[in-house]
């Protein structure tokens, strides 16, 4: 395909809301064991960096850059994969990026990925607190348009509406799957929520599509507070994008279903737990993925525990949005 499927669908978006090409799908979809258990596997998606975030930067770097912004300011644990898809994406486009850092538990993950956004040439800002991040990033803001430098920011995760965009995409990206016979309509799609970027999309995009989906959302977060209202707050106004640029989507459009799950957090976030250690295993034994410590480890062991019997309803999507590596 030429261009987002988005723009294919709804013609009038073209001009009005631009699309920074990124990565390369349809992304693989195959069967996970003899139960009627898929996975959707984004660990390759980006060019430079893949995984879910990387959709998400699709629309929103497109949103900056047609802004003329020359700075980002972004957030995250020091361990975030946002922050790493932000700094290397950013500097590509020409846009200088600043990460707003709490601290997380540290361990080689965290290292790697710290390693990673300096080696892109970001600057990393580490901070304690969530409330310490707000006002750096503030600071940060207020700094570089003082110094002339037109500042974007990107919300933790990538969670704005723009972003949310990309996972519309990708809904509409796993219709055209089950219409070509790859996988049946999933029942549920199950996937990890830190930010509810990737829920809201997705319960958004199915809704369009047409697909009688749910979203099953695996809690790996309790530092900012993300549950079902603020998820379909999101997809709501990410519809509002849609229809402010031409998109005709209904107004009483039903969203996708959308539960959240909360048991698997174990000591909180940035912290593996026993059953998500044991899980990632699993994972990589079975679906041939390779799962992080502390957000598709945790969604791998729900999946277990949920859905990996002969007796569960419908086909389960696990929708795999960790990147393949640091690099």
């Amino acid at each position: 395909m030429t261009g987002p499927r988005l723009h294919s669908r709804y013609p009038a978006l073209a001009p009005r809301l631009p699309f920074l090409p990124l990565g390369a799908g349809p992304t693989p979809v195959r069967r996970i064991d003899p139960d009627d258990l898929w996975v959707k596997d984004d660990s390759r998606y980006g060019h430079r960096y893949g995984g879910n975030k990387v959709r998400k930067l699709e629309w929103s770097l497109a949103d900056l850059l047609r802004r003329r912004c020359r700075v980002v300011v972004t957030g995250g644990g020091t361990g975030s994969h946002h922050a790493v898809a932000v700094a290397r994406y950013a500097a590509d486009a020409g846009i200088r990026a600043h990460v707003v850092a709490v601290e997380q538990p540290y361990d080689e993950h965290v290292e790697e990925q710290m390693a990673a956004v300096l080696a892109a040439g970001a600057t990393m800002h580490r901070v304690d607190t969530v409330s310490g991040a707000y006002l750096t990033a503030g600071r940060l803001l207020v700094g570089a348009a003082l110094r002339g430098h037109r500042p974007g920011l990107l919300p933790v995760g990538g969670s704005n509406a723009h972003g949310c965009l990309g996972f519309v995409e990708a809904a509409l990206e796993l219709a055209e799957q089950v219409a070509a016979g790859e996988l049946p309509a999933p029942r549920r799609v199950v996937v990890p929520v830190g930010s509810g970027g990737t829920a809201a999309g997705l319960i958004l995009g199915l809704a369009l599509a047409g697909l009688p989906t749910g979203v099953v959302g695996i809690l790996v977060n309790d530092r900012t507070r993300v549950g079902p209202v603020q998820v379909r707050r999101l997809a709501t106004a990410t519809a509002r994008l849609l229809r402010r640029h031409g998109a005709p989507v209904p107004a009483a459009l039903a969203l996708a279903p959308f539960d959240l799950r909360r048991e698997w957090l174990g000591p909180g976030y940035g912290m593996p737990s026993g059953p998500s250690v044991e899980a990632a295993g699993w994972l990589r034994d079975h679906a041939g993925v390779v799962a992080d410590p502390v957000y598709t480890a945790k969604t791998a062991a729900a999946i277990r525990d949920l859905y990996g019997g002969p007796d569960v309803s419908g086909p389960t999507l696990y929708w795999h949005t960790a990147p393949g590596a640091a690099g």
